[in-house]
């Protein structure tokens, strides 16, 4: 009996002596923090200042007239920016599942850009514009640059929109920009420097 009492207590060591030695199951990687956005100050120097809104949540329900309904309501995410001189801005960013997902995406939303101002035409007869693809920008995996200036005749109206798409792994943002007057006015270099912001703040 006692031979046996050894034995058992012998494997019962045995079996603790295993469990101390064996791994701790690995801790859960922490998610990546998500892509950041903007600030008021990094969009192009204005007479007055810009003011931020709150980050939301999904794509934007109006205006984004060039780019609506091709990035999905699913893990987007945008924030709209304004000055007191009727000059606003947005930035969208939204987050693939992988990232030939994310690289197809910003694909469509660069055609979607280049090809902005030729179905805001059909939709409006009336409307007169034209539309500039300023380049690429050298930064993380590319972005493009894009201009559409557009005029009412009938109205007198005239207006400037600066556009750009930009990519970093699966993270994708388009930076808007407008406000009336004319591409001359316009503060193109300003907003190049913003994307270049805008696409290096992602991750």
């Amino acid at each position: 009996m006692r031979t046996v009492r050894t034995a058992l207590l012998a494997v019962a060591a045995a079996g603790l002596a295993v469990t101390a030695l064996a791994p701790s199951p690995a801790a859960a990687a922490p998610a990546p923090a998500a892509p950041k956005f903007l600030s008021a100050a990094q969009l192009p120097a204005s007479p007055t200042p810009w003011t931020a809104g709150p980050v939301r949540t999904g794509a934007p329900q109006e205006g984004s007239v060039c780019t609506a309904g091709i990035a999905p309501a699913a893990g987007t995410r945008y924030r709209d920016f304004r000055t007191e001189l009727d000059t606003n801005a947005r930035q969208t960013i939204t987050v693939a599942a992988t990232a030939a997902r994310a690289e197809k995406l910003a694909a469509d939303l660069h055609h979607a850009l280049a090809t902005c101002l030729d179905r805001m035409k059909e939709q409006d007869p009336g409307l007169e514009g034209e539309a500039f693809y300023h380049g690429r920008i050298g930064i993380e995996d590319g972005a493009h640059l894009h201009s559409i200036d557009t005029s009412h005749p009938e109205v007198g109206s005239t207006d400037i929109g600066l556009y750009s798409v930009g990519r970093d792994g699966r993270a994708v943002t388009v930076v808007e920009w407008g406000q009336m007057g004319e591409l001359d006015g316009a503060p193109l270099e300003g907003f190049r420097k913003t994307t270049r912001t805008a696409v290096a703040k992602l991750y």
